[in-house]
């Protein structure tokens, strides 16, 4: 008979870290991505030169990116 007891228990506690395992967990890629924050410093260093590939305006020498390059002029053809 104590063997069915102890058999009830184990398949209780079997329940019980199925759902402890089975619990929610948050997205990581759902969360907004901060721009990459540089000091002062390597901001200058790192400034690319013209024609070299850009995501955004502070990459660049000139402070332009266009068309994902970094450009001498606004208008670009």
């Amino acid at each position: 008979m104590w063997h069915l007891k102890l058999l009830a228990v184990l398949m209780f506690c079997l329940l019980l870290l199925s759902q402890v395992d089975s619990s929610p967990v948050p997205e990581l890629g759902s969360a907004k991505r901060r721009p990459r924050r540089m000091t002062p410093f390597w901001r200058g260093v790192s400034l690319r030169p013209i024609g070299a590939s850009c995501r955004d305006d502070y990459e660049c020498v000139t402070r332009l990116c266009r068309k994902r390059r970094c450009s001498l002029s606004v208008a670009q053809e």
